[in-house]
């Protein structure tokens, strides 16, 4: 597959070295390519949004039902970071049109046509490798996909969590100003609903995210 070359070109070093001195590799996925990294993401999942604000009890059986949408979207990328083979980050994305209806109904409902919008899914990356760009990467990647399939809007979701919940912890720092230097802004009015069990909890409940857009994606931030 095309991915294994582009692994390949970054392994020519022990991979202690690679992990404290080198950056991640990304690597972008589509069509065919896709299935192949769906369960070590499956697995990045379960284990990256246990933090805060997530604090999702995932399994992997759902996870793995959850993403196979991907690999028969023909909009869709999975953005990869990979340390040698081993998956450590990825960022998904495709048309808003093809995503779910819990995420495409409330955009409708504000007056704004789903089919403009290209949406960003989930963004995970193991906390040892933050640091080295991978942030970037993964917005860069998904705009680049999703102008070349025609698009100037693009749009994600974030989880609304109140300020003064204990399980938050001290250190957390929010990414919104990163969001904002990217050129996001949170759609006033705009939230999502989406069910999910939080970590202690024995069923699902419904959680708030914020929509943040940006349009405008050929243009410099």
């Amino acid at each position: 597959m095309q991915f294994r070359h582009a692994l390949n070109e970054c392994c020519d070093y022990p991979k202690e070295k690679r992990r404290k001195n080198m950056p991640v590799n990304i690597v972008s996925l589509t069509a065919s390519e896709i299935e192949a990294v769906l369960p070590a993401l499956a697995e990045l999942r379960v284990r990256v949004f246990r933090d805060w604000p997530y604090l999702y009890k995932g399994s992997l059986a759902y996870e793995q039902e959850y993403l196979a949408r991907y690999a028969t979207s023909p909009g869709a990328v999975v953005v990869a970071a990979f340390d040698a083979e081993d998956l450590v980050g990825a960022a998904t994305g495709q048309p808003l049109a093809e995503e779910v209806e819990d995420f495409r109904a409330p955009f409708s409902a504000v007056g704004l046509d789903p089919d403009r919008y290209f949406y960003f899914a989930e963004s995970v990356l193991d906390s040892a490798f933050r640091g080295r760009g991978a942030g970037h990467a993964f917005f860069d990647r998904r705009e680049a996909h999703a102008r070349a399939l025609g698009f100037d809007r693009a749009a994600f979701c974030a989880v609304i969590r109140n300020d003064d919940d204990p399980r938050k912890p001290a250190d957390y720092r929010p990414l919104d100003p990163f969001w904002k230097k990217r050129g996001y802004r949170p759609v006033s009015g705009l939230t999502v609903g989406f069910d999910w069990p939080d970590i202690g909890e024995t069923q699902h409940s419904r959680k708030q995210l914020q929509v943040w857009a940006r349009e405008g994606l050929g243009k410099q931030t």
